[in-house]
């Protein structure tokens, strides 16, 4: 063998996986993330920057180590998906990452180490459909026993699951984030320990303990902890701002041995507090990792100069922060147009009228969008566009009107204007507790013989089982005030949510208050008329239109309607932000909790949702409770930007109207708008 003649073979890539360049394929900030060395890294990726594909990017790079030595961490499982596949198209083949969202990774983790938390690996899962049917079983003997109206399951479970993912007591959370039911928190957290007992005996799992159960295995057992430190070489988190405690502590174990930790988000881009999301994680990360490298994405791809320039403007009076500044890799383009209408209507007028323009101008309709604080801001928005026949798409809930809040409000209404409406009153009895679709059945079947059905309701001769009287009383109470304020359906529907409305929205809904507001809006609406039936037939008639047009048969490109929560991480054309007044945007509420910087990167983020035409719109006068028309201030967030960054618009109305418009000057809290103001640099 020795003396054999030998000859040289030379090894390819395979074919299709050209070696890769990453110097032309990515700009100076990504290459140095990519190329970094091990240990930890904090990357600032700023709104537009190629995050994703930075990411990508670093995963092929890191490709080589052992196979699923790599854990990519995203929060949903087609984004990892995408970047898994990305990463092969760049390597020409398969690719031995491992990625998926926390809730995946704690699935496999538990099947694995079930028994380490006392459990069998062949537990199952519950959806949230199933962890609510259980809890309310668990419910049961609290509900028979407490006289008290109870939160329904639906809404207990939010609690839970808020107290898993803040690491926060029960008690506290429910004192805090939901004061409503603060006096029912010793009942809630006997709810709880027999909630999480009843699951073990079942054999269940509901999805907060896939990452509650994981935490604690890797808390409790050293050899489940040491092998999990072994399992992954590299761990890199998407979107790392949007981490909640829970989320952090298991990223700290994972990368407790190796410290080969990449960590991507944008703190300016920090706004889902309300679920539980940690804005310190991100914060704090140098603090937990003295020896973190920071890198920053700054190039932005998506929007314009002059958006962009406003958007670091506004972001830079936030203190709790790391330091960015965007630049713009797209052609100049015209600076964000300042509007401010006389009310909401006319907002909505102008906002419609200019996506008609900027269609004219080649823009189609889905690269446009109009993104509000709160859903609730949307009604008059939805109302002209259905008049004029614009096809939008609504992203951040029902259409206004189809909501469910909206008709059982009105169907009070419509029982006084109409007391024989057969479906009106089916739908408010089955507001009432201990009433279902039989109780309901049996009492309108009284109200359609009776000659007086509100009469005999505000006598209590209705018939209903003893479990519902106190619900029928209840009614009767509401009815009677409904029925006072004949042909004033504004002041009508304030009286259904004091009358008890309100204190059912908040048993049954997590987002109650925005509900509430919701209802707030329609009587603003309610307001303009002179009698309760043009009111419910106005309804009538915009609900049809919006019927019609959501049942046209052809695909067609839609107008986007979204809260700018929803609206995180797309990105359009044209980006129109209404009600741009303090109390609104930012959220009064929000600001109640000290959340003004929070508000402010809300702002930013929608802001940074625009490519080149943004708008700024503000209605000068709304209605506030019992009153029609309040001065409105311009947010602070307009008032602090400096006034050469943006284009003051100024309304030309018909001259047939008598409404006042705002001229240049009249009022000290309108100078801002004009270029020379105070807050002009």
């Amino acid at each position: 063998m020795a003396d054999a003649p030998r000859e040289e073979y030379e090894l390819r890539p395979a074919a299709g996986a050209p070696r890769i360049d990453y110097e032309r394929e990515l700009n100076p900030q990504q290459l140095e993330v990519v190329m970094a060395g091990g240990g930890p890294l904090l990357v600032i990726a700023g709104a537009g920057s190629g995050k994703t594909r930075t990411l990508t990017f670093r995963v092929a790079r890191l490709v080589g180590v052992p196979p699923g030595a790599i854990l990519l961490l995203t929060f949903t499982n087609k984004a990892a998906k995408e970047m898994l596949a990305r990463v092969e198209a760049l390597l020409g083949g398969a690719c031995s990452a491992v990625g998926g969202t926390f809730h995946h990774a704690g699935h496999l983790a538990l099947r694995r180490h079930a028994a380490a938390v006392g459990m069998s690996r062949d537990f199952t899962i519950a959806d949230r459909d199933d962890a609510e049917d259980l809890l309310g079983e668990v419910m049961e003997p609290t509900l028979e026993l407490e006289e008290k109206r109870f939160p329904k399951p639906g809404i207990v479970l939010d609690m839970i699951s808020m107290a898993a993912n803040t690491r926060e007591p029960l008690d506290e959370v429910v004192t805090r984030r939901y004061p409503m039911h603060a006096d029912l928190v010793e009942h809630l957290v006997t709810i709880q320990g027999s909630y999480a007992a009843r699951k073990k005996d079942l054999g269940l799992v509901d999805f907060d303990d896939l990452l509650t159960l994981w935490l604690q295995a890797m808390d409790e057992n050293d050899e489940v902890r040491d092998e999990f430190r072994r399992r992954f070489a590299y761990v890199l988190v998407d979107e790392y701002q949007d981490t909640n405690i829970l989320q952090a502590k298991i990223v700290d174990h994972l990368a407790f041995a190796h410290r080969n930790l990449m960590v991507v988000g944008d703190d300016a881009q920090s706004i889902y507090s309300f679920r539980g999301a940690n804005f310190a994680n991100i914060m704090k990360f140098p603090e937990r990792y003295p020896d973190a490298k920071k890198f920053k994405l700054e190039i932005n791809y998506r929007s314009s100069p002059e958006i962009l320039e406003l958007a670091n403007a506004s972001i830079a009076h936030n203190k709790d922060q790391f330091e960015k500044h965007l630049v713009s890799q797209q052609p100049p383009g015209p600076r964000p147009r300042l509007v401010a209408l006389e009310r909401g209507e006319e907002q909505a007028a102008y906002i419609v009228q200019r996506i008609g323009d900027l269609e004219g101008e080649g823009i189609e309709l889905d690269q446009i969008a109009i993104l509000y604080r709160s859903h609730y801001l949307s009604m008059e928005l939805q109302m002209e566009l259905s008049q004029r026949g614009i096809p939008f798409e609504v992203r951040s809930g029902m259409r206004f009107f189809e909501q469910a809040h909206i008709k059982d409000a009105t169907s009070y209404l419509r029982m006084a204007a109409n007391p024989r409406d057969e479906l009106a009153w089916k739908r408010a009895l089955r507001l009432l507790p201990k009433v279902g679709k039989v109780t309901a059945a049996k009492v309108w079947k009284a109200v359609a013989a009776s000659k007086d059905p509100l009469g005999d309701l505000a006598k209590t001769k209705l018939p209903a089982p003893k479990a519902a009287a106190a619900g029928i009383e209840d009614l009767a109470r509401t009815m009677h005030s409904v029925t006072a304020l004949k042909d004033r359906p504004a002041a009508q529907l304030e009286a259904v949510i004091s009358g008890g409305y309100r204190g059912h929205l908040f048993d049954t809904y997590e987002n109650a208050q925005s509900r509430i507001m919701d209802l707030e809006t329609l009587a603003s609406y309610a307001g303009r008329f002179p009698s309760t039936t043009q009111f419910l037939s106005e309804l009538a008639l915009l609900s049809n239109v919006a019927e019609s047009d959501s049942a046209r048969a052809a695909p067609e490109r839609k107008v986007v309607l979204s809260t700018i929560h929803q609206a995180k991480g797309l990105e359009w054309q044209a980006v129109f932000l209404p009600w741009l007044v303090d109390g609104r945007f930012p959220d009064a509420r929000a600001l109640g909790e000290g959340g003004e910087e929070e508000e402010r990167r809300l702002f930013y983020v929608a802001v940074t949702r625009a490519r080149r035409h943004l708008e700024l719109c503000l209605p000068l006068y709304g209605r506030e409770g019992q009153l029609p028309s309040v001065r409105q201030h311009a947010s602070r967030f307009l008032q602090e930007l400096p006034a050469r960054l943006v284009t003051p618009v100024d309304i030309k109305r018909p001259s047939w109207g008598d409404r006042r418009g705002m001229a240049k000057g009249e009022d000290d809290a309108d100078r801002w708008m004009d270029g020379d103001s105070q807050f002009d640099e």
